[in-house]
């Protein structure tokens, strides 16, 4: 990955950050995402005590404001930018609403991205061949997507938001290979197991605060986790390879709903008005 650039979000802790490790180590110029500048100041300098190129980027994805403030701090910085690695998300109990008006699950770990990605999309173009991977879950398995209540206004389970905004990750990936197809640019989404992280410690239920010391030596370390990302991210065993779902390193079937090309199209739609983006994206041609 020597005179590669990537940008990592949520990368101040447990699988961001050791993504950002892994391809910082393999000799990438690496842009860490955080929201708590000295988190992310911390998660630098570790990188950096190793040999690191690190740059540091704050933004609360949870605004697009500033995930438009995070794009053009990117686009500044990186006249090329070679992998953009959408890893923020989380789990939320509680329904909460960001600044914009949206279910918070939903707007962190699928409007975010989707935003992002789609700002930064000229750029990984101009710099192809390049690599969008988007970090999933096997929850997307159980997700469905209920396009009457999307922010979860009618009925709140925060783990149907999780697994529905895990769904949503699949599905926009899915669809940004297609819009990308020919481009250089490939788009691929993942599953990094059942990792031990901070996940969920903003606000948990109290069955997952009783249970998380129990299954703990039973999960992964963010280093195995990150794994298939920095894999997508760096091997050249898929260069070319897009629109694929992946899990433990190999590319692998996901859901029936994530591969339903009305409801993937729809979404698209759906979440490029939702972030202001009209249903022709930024950077689409």
């Amino acid at each position: 990955m020597t005179g590669k650039t990537v940008l990592v979000t949520g990368a101040t802790g447990g699988i961001g950050l050791a993504t950002a490790a892994g391809l910082a180590g393999l000799g990438a110029r690496v842009g860490i995402v955080g929201r708590d500048a000295a988190r992310s100041e911390a998660a630098a300098k570790q990188l950096r005590a190793v040999g690191g190129q690190v740059d540091v980027f704050i933004a609360d994805v949870s605004s697009q404001d500033e995930v438009r403030r995070l794009a053009d701090e990117a686009l500044a910085a990186y006249p090329r930018l070679d992998v953009l690695v959408n890893n923020v998300g989380g789990y939320w109990a509680t329904r909460h609403t960001t600044v914009d008006g949206l279910e918070h699950t939903f707007a962190v770990n699928h409007l975010a991205p989707f935003l992002l990605t789609n700002l930064l999309l000229d750029r990984l173009r101009a710099s192809a061949p390049a690599r969008v991977v988007t970090v999933s879950s096997g929850a997307q398995a159980m997700g469905t997507l209920d396009f009457g209540d999307l922010q979860g206004e009618q009925d709140y389970s925060g783990q149907r938001a999780y697994n529905q905004s895990k769904l949503a990750n699949v599905m926009f990936t899915y669809e940004l290979a297609r819009r990308l197809a020919g481009s250089g640019v490939t788009a691929n989404v993942l599953h990094p197991g059942v990792v031990r992280t901070d996940f969920g410690r903003e606000d948990s239920k109290g069955w997952m605060r009783l249970m998380l010391p129990v299954i703990r030596p039973f999960m992964k370390n963010p280093e195995r986790g990150a794994a298939t990302s920095i894999y997508l991210a760096s091997s050249a065993e898929v260069e070319g390879v897009t629109g694929r779902y992946f899990a433990n390193g190999k590319p692998t079937a996901s859901s029936k709903a994530s591969q339903d090309g009305a409801a993937v199209a729809r979404l698209w739609d759906v979440s490029a008005e939702l972030v202001g983006l009209g249903a022709t994206p930024t950077g689409h041609a």
